[in-house]
């Protein structure tokens, strides 16, 4: 057991899929946590996720595994088409929490946090939201943090959870470029089609596209845009504009395109990624999930990369006599998986650019491979 001086109490910026899942992970093994979340309320932005199977493994051993497999759309096939709109192959995903449940699920992003915010807060996590960090003084055993309601906190533990563009990042004197890729990725909400039973990706001749199941009546369609400048769009134009540019797939992407002009639920975001090189922590502080490593979302893995530290946190905080020794712990078993993840979904995306998408989808099915591999 530890022998952290005092009591076992951690704050942690963001209540994102890593945040919550660390709360929770740590919650259950004593820790008193608390969770500053900028956001005003528990509004969560974006349409849908994949569940991969390394997701699954690690939130079974949280005991939510079956709660994600009841409220998304469970699959294993990921099937790839071709220009001219015939299927080229198909790649059947490693199950890796049993034989007779899906290897992957598709979830819509709000009913994945209502989930895990419930585990967190039954596990007695207090959320606050409208709050952030505003300053952090680490100690040699505890950390004093300010918060943006002038109020302070001296804690065992802080935590960065709080994104790609994370201020945590920044307090702890941490430095990575956020890169964006030379993509743009638009996402629709929009009834599921019959034949949708797992993903579809289709190669275009420009861009690509695909549809990913995430329940029985819901899909969302994508589409990375190739070679575009990053910018804003207004949102009256969303939809339109991405049947614009599904029209030219052939095959079953005729048929999304007009369920995506009627779609008012339409985002348009950048591809990029970001890497943090060297520690990822500064005494008892430390960045996760995004915060420490973003992919681009080709490798629909960056809830994996999440979900997993945070029980990997929790894990070696066990094992090691102080917080900062478990951080370091932390640190060292999750960062050439991650470090692998995020350069394979950048490969990916410059071979998508190229249009050699037969590499592409081979690097695909090798990475998830890895990724089945345990954390």
């Amino acid at each position: 057991m530890n022998k952290f001086r005092g009591m076992r109490s951690a704050m942690i910026v963001g209540a994102g899929v890593a945040g919550l899942t660390a709360a929770s992970a740590l919650a259950r093994t004593g820790w008193q946590v608390e969770i500053a979340e900028a956001s005003p309320d528990r509004a969560t932005a974006g349409w849908g996720l994949c569940l991969t199977g390394p997701s699954l493994r690690a939130l079974d051993a949280l005991g939510l595994a079956d709660a994600c497999l009841a409220e998304g759309y469970g699959m294993r096939v990921i099937t790839h088409v071709d220009v001219d709109g015939i299927p080229s192959d198909q790649v059947e995903l490693p199950r890796l929490i049993g034989a007779r449940r899906p290897a992957m699920v598709g979830i819509a992003r709000p009913q994945l946090h209502r989930i895990l915010h419930a585990e967190a807060e039954r596990c007695g996590v207090v959320v606050h939201h409208g709050l952030t960090v505003t300053s952090v003084d680490p100690q040699q055993d505890l950390v004093d943090v300010r918060l943006s309601d002038g109020t302070a906190r001296r804690v065992a533990m802080l935590v960065g959870a709080d994104g790609i563009r994370s201020s945590v990042r920044g307090l702890l004197g941490f430095e990575t470029p956020v890169d964006y890729l030379g993509q743009m990725v638009w996402r629709a909400l929009v009834p599921r089609p019959g034949w949708a039973t797992g993903i579809h990706q289709f190669a275009g001749e420009v861009n690509t596209a695909g549809l990913v199941p995430i329940s029985r009546s819901r899909a969302y369609v994508f589409l990375t845009e190739n070679g575009v400048q990053p910018g804003m769009l207004p949102d009256s134009e969303l939809a339109a504009r991405l049947a614009d540019l599904l029209t030219v797939f052939p095959g079953r992407v005729e048929e999304l395109s007009p369920l995506t002009s009627a779609s008012d639920s339409v985002v348009r975001r950048p591809v990029q990624t970001a890497f943090l090189t060297g520690a990822w922590n500064r005494g008892n502080c430390v960045v996760i999930g995004d915060a420490a490593h973003a992919p681009a979302p080709q490798m629909a893995s960056g809830a994996a990369l999440a979900i997993e530290d945070g029980l990997v946190l929790a894990e070696e905080l066990e094992r090691h006599s102080t917080v900062e020794r478990g951080a370091e712990a932390f640190v060292a078993r999750r960062a050439q998986r991650c470090r692998t993840l995020v350069q394979t979904s950048v490969r990916i995306s410059g071979l998508e650019q190229a249009q050699r998408h037969s590499e592409a989808y081979r690097l695909v099915d090798t990475c998830h491979r890895q990724m089945a591999e345990p954390a």
